[in-house]
């Protein structure tokens, strides 16, 4: 039994595929990694746009270097594909497109996975620690025989970090996305492990992203991360940027499901790029693992009020459900529009189990959000009254999820407007409440421009949403192929 694992950190300063091509090609042959078979490649496109997420996602440039090295390297290639889905309800396509992925796809020849498109097939769990019996994954990830992880290397507000083992969450379709996504995501994310391991992992560290996971600030890392296992490469991460891996829950629970260590004593570090060095250039590595009520501070028309929450491991805050989706929607609307935080009109959100007045400021209007909000009191003099509809992971049907469609989202927010009958507030069902929810309400409530309606966004994204729904169809009317054992 392998008892130290290896992880390589190699100098990259500068985007150049290249130079990628032979930093990854090199690390697989000092790993001992053969890629055969079925090979999937699996960045992180959460979201791309080169205007407004520049730096979200895995670089083109770092997929063709990588795609390169895999093609010197690989034997017995069956099928080398890249697949993806991309957050908060915008087509993969699009996200795709924006990155620039599709020339380099199709200057290599791979097949494209679109995993809101592809048939999603049940994965059984054998875990006893794992929240359910099964997950749902899409067909092309239950048929792949070895997994090339491409992360990439970001700080994030409810996890800390996404490196290896958080971009899994990138394997589900919206609709089994959010189940879970909330006081229970680092829970998610180590069942996700079960699905499959990877072969080869490789993360874009050469521009890092500090603070957000959709809006990051550009960090110059100058590096390649590489391994053979997701525990053991986020722990020489956490390590990076001064991060106690006991802090990163998902990697603690992983570690303790036996899928690798969490301790530098059980890993060998190479490269060239020496673990003190990075350290020394990463003290200022930015974070924002803050709570929505101390992160909105006076200044701004939005106001935060936090209650207590059903779990008992986690009952003082939510990080992986509706106030960290506010955040990010927060910062995607002052992507659009500068300034918003001032210019919006004035909302005061709520979350959790919550006692007392809330005492709003003149045209105040209340966000209750989630369904483990509960509130009793008066808002401009009427009485009101919001219950809440919890549920508990183990009272929740992962395969009957409601839908998490763009348009279907759109739309609710826009008639929650218009249907308020005078109403100062609202109530978004949901565990958790999406980002992408998040944005359209606050946009209407806030009385400010609703990001989808941007002239950059609004006909390239709902041609990618009608070419997705359209695929999707044609793909769930064809018969199942055959899924290869996972590994």
């Amino acid at each position: 039994m392998q008892t130290r694992h290896k992880v390589l950190i190699r100098r990259c300063p500068r985007y150049d595929p290249e130079r990628i091509a032979a930093i990854v090609r090199e690390g697989m042959q000092e790993l001992g990694v053969r890629p055969r078979g079925r090979i999937l490649l699996k960045p992180n496109l959460v979201m791309a746009h080169p205007e407004i997420f520049p730096h979200a996602f895995t670089r083109r440039e770092f997929l063709d270097g990588v795609i390169t090295a895999v093609k010197a390297v690989a034997t017995d290639v069956e099928e080398l594909a890249v697949g993806e889905r991309s957050g908060i309800t915008i087509a993969t396509r699009y996200s795709f497109k924006n990155a620039g992925y599709a020339p380099i796809v199709r200057q290599h020849g791979l097949k494209t996975y679109f995993f809101d498109e592809a048939r999603q097939v049940a994965v059984p769990l054998g875990q006893p620690q794992a929240l359910r019996r099964r997950l749902f994954v899409p067909e092309p990830i239950a048929r792949c025989g070895f997994l090339i992880n491409l992360p990439k290397f970001k700080a994030h507000p409810w996890c800390r970090l996404t490196l290896s083992l958080k971009n899994f969450i990138g394997l589900q379709d919206d609709r089994h996305r959010l189940v879970d996504h909330n006081q229970f995501l680092e829970h998610k994310i180590a069942d996700l492990q079960s699905v499959i391991q990877p072969g080869f992992i490789a993360i874009d560290a050469i521009t890092a992203g500090q603070k957000m996971m959709l809006t990051p600030t550009p960090f110059d890392l100058g590096a390649v991360v590489m391994g053979t296992n997701s525990c053991a490469v986020d722990t020489v991460g956490c390590h990076m940027v001064h991060v106690d891996p006991a802090q990163v829950t998902h990697l603690k629970l992983s570690s303790a499901r036996g899928f690798g260590p969490m301790n530098l004593d059980q890993i060998e570090v190479g490269g060239d790029f020496p673990l003190e060095q990075v350290r020394a250039k990463t003290r200022n590595f930015q974070f924002c693992h803050e709570r929505v009520d101390d992160y909105f501070g006076p200044g701004g028309n939005l106001r935060c009020t936090v209650g207590r929450f059903p779990e008992p491991h986690s009952d003082d805050y939510c990080w992986g459900g509706c106030p960290g989706a506010l955040q990010e929607a927060m910062h995607i609307l002052r992507g659009f529009t500068p300034e918003v935080d001032r210019r919006m009109g004035r909302i005061r959100y709520v979350v959790g189990a919550v006692e007392g007045p809330l005492e709003l400021a003149p045209g105040e209007k209340v966000i209750f959000a989630g369904r483990c909000t509960r509130w009793q009191g008066r808002i401009n003099g009427r009485r009101v009254s919001i219950q809440g509809s919890y549920c508990s992971a183990g009272e929740v049907d992962e395969a009957a999820t409601a839908s998490n469609d763009m348009l279907l989202k759109v739309g609710q927010a826009l008639a929650r407007s218009a249907l308020r009958l005078g109403r100062p507030y609202v109530h978004l069902q949901g565990c958790p409440v999406s980002v992408a929810e998040h944005v359209f309400t606050l946009a209407s409530l806030g009385r400010i421009g609703n990001p989808l309606f941007d002239r950059r966004l609004l006909w390239p994204n709902l041609a990618a949403y009608a070419a997705m729904r359209s695929h999707r169809l044609l793909n769930r009317l064809k018969p199942p192929a055959g899924a290869a054992p996972l590994t």
